[in-house]
């Protein structure tokens, strides 16, 4: 159909501007108070792309957050790994999205596949939880992905759509959405998505917000890729056009994770 105005703010003559590379390091549950300095120290001794060249925020476990955030270098960010759906209360063990607010905690992880399988997260739990937080303020991590059975079925866009779609149906602006593609056979296994696999399932997830949601998102919206990505695979990665950066495991824990910063020069030098 043709381009109308209603669909973005731009011209179809006026290209958005290219998405902003972005790379996530999610902790787990991992480290302690002398873990926390090593880790940091490293980050903020390392030369980097600028901001405006890569986003960087790293996600500790919650009671780690205060400490990497007075020590972490001012252009790089934090990030929970989880909050509750609602509204704080008589939810022991929970933290709320109020809270991280309050400690100027600016993003939060949701969704992840470890939390969906361990803790029987579902997909619209997981869409209630990505809208309040959004609705408080807070910047989200949004993942999806596919198990090894699903891949082996053949179902990995269904699945995947499946589980954006439930976020679309409770949100309606995407500005403070990034999307991490983590197919879950490739986390933590050594495995990793090839780099035709993770652009396919990229380019499949645009163009299912394309369809779904607008062109504007669909332009807009940073789709990242996570699954044991690592020093050596980044680069190779980071180039596919659709991979907008990364959500590290493992490597976020190492020195290596400034290499992964730094592969978002690959970007900058095809834009």
């Amino acid at each position: 159909r043709p381009h109308t105005a209603s669909d973005s703010p731009h011209r179809a003559d006026q290209p958005m501007a290219p998405r902003k590379f972005f790379v996530g390091g999610n902790w787990k549950c991992n480290g302690a108070s002398d873990d926390v300095k090593k880790i940091v120290t490293v980050l903020n001794e390392a030369e980097v792309p600028s901001e405006d060249a890569v986003e960087v925020v790293v996600s500790p476990p919650f009671v780690f957050l205060q400490q990497a955030k007075a020590l972490l270098r001012p252009d790089f960010a934090v990030a929970a790994q989880n909050c509750w759906v609602r509204k704080g209360g008589a939810f022991t063990g929970e933290i709320s999205a109020e809270m991280l607010v309050n400690l100027q905690v600016p993003w939060v992880i949701l969704g992840h596949s470890e939390r969906r399988a361990l803790l029987s997260e579902s997909n619209d739990f997981v869409a209630d939880k990505v809208a309040y937080a959004l609705a408080q303020g807070l910047k989200v991590i949004a993942c999806i992905g596919e198990t090894l059975e699903q891949r082996e079925a053949g179902t990995t866009m269904e699945v995947v759509a499946a589980q954006t779609k439930a976020i679309a149906e409770k949100i309606s602006d995407w500005t403070n959405v990034v999307l991490a593609y983590e197919p879950v056979w490739a986390i933590g296994t050594g495995k990793v998505a090839s780099r035709a696999q993770a652009q396919e399932v990229h380019d499949g997830l645009r163009k299912w917000l394309h369809a779904n949601v607008g062109p504007a998102v669909a332009e807009s919206t940073r789709i990242i890729y996570g699954g044991s990505v690592n020093g050596a695979n980044c680069k190779e990665l980071a180039a596919q056009p659709d991979l907008d950066g990364f959500l590290v495991g493992g490597a976020s824990l190492k020195p290596e994770f400034v290499d992964i910063i730094k592969s978002a020069t690959v970007k900058s030098s095809s834009a």
